[in-house]
């Protein structure tokens, strides 16, 4: 009887050595979690500063005479920095932006060669409003006709194809916004102009002061983003990823 007791002694001690090697293994695995959690969002954090730092000095670098609009944020990969270089000549500014895996000044002379371009914002001052409308190529898709295609939230498509590219166009308030691809692969153009509709559910572009325009290319080069705001057109190009192109113009509202 006293070999049973013995026993079960043993038998409940280890049980319970056990249960608590568990528990303090499951507590350190939550902490190394939590630690880990904390300084992703400790690296967020950084990253975003360092972005807005960034933008700020950007703007502080323009000399011009009338106040530009500049985005509030900019997509750049994870792990990267922000720069960019700029320059005021005449009516015209010219800003690129750049992501680097080093924190580089604005305008580095560095930056062409170990940096690379997420895009390149012009901003150009015209004698009047009238000469800065010229310059934006707004159609309005419901008048101009074409073969009708369901984007979604309630927008239609209309679809024009000529000289081997398809273009599906349609207008969201001031905004005429058009995807292209070649006649060979006519599905990309539409399932890239539903993604951008399903985007701008989300997202506003700018208010454009007449109007907008915006070019998406399946084949990632000739993304082109055009808007006035009175005597000033804004144009974003030299953007690979038509989605991202959307992501830099929405940055701009205000």
């Amino acid at each position: 009887m006293l070999k049973k007791v013995v026993f079960l002694f043993l038998l409940l001690s280890i049980c319970s050595l056990s249960a608590c090697a568990e528990r303090n293994k499951n507590a350190q695995e939550h902490e190394i979690e939590t630690s880990t959690s904390v300084a992703l969002s400790n690296n967020d954090q950084i990253d975003t500063v360092q972005a807005t730092e960034a933008l700020q000095q950007i703007k502080e670098q323009i000399h011009f005479n009338v106040p530009i609009k500049m985005p509030t944020t900019l997509p750049i990969a994870e792990g990267t920095f922000l720069s960019a270089t700029a320059r005021t000549q005449g009516d015209q500014v010219e800003v690129i932006f750049y992501e680097s895996k080093e924190n580089m000044p604005i305008n580095d002379i560095r930056l062409k060669k170990s940096a690379t371009v997420i895009g390149r914002l012009l901003v150009k001052k015209y004698k009047s409003v009238e000469g800065a409308s010229t310059q934006i190529a707004f159609d309005n898709f419901n008048q101009n006709g074409g073969q009708e295609v369901d984007l979604g939230y309630n927008i239609k498509g209309y679809q024009d194809a000529g000289a081997g590219s398809l273009w599906t166009g349609w207008n969201e308030g001031r905004w005429a916004i058009a995807t292209h691809t070649r006649t060979d692969n006519p599905d990309a153009g539409v399932k890239l102009a539903k993604q951008a509709v399903a985007y701008l559910e989300n997202h506003m572009l700018p208010i454009p002061r007449q109007y907008g325009m915006a070019q998406l290319d399946v084949y990632q080069s000739g993304n082109l983003i055009v808007w006035q705001d009175e005597k000033l057109v804004y144009t974003l190009d030299s953007i690979k990823d038509p989605l991202k192109a959307l992501a830099i113009a929405t940055a701009f509202y205000q």
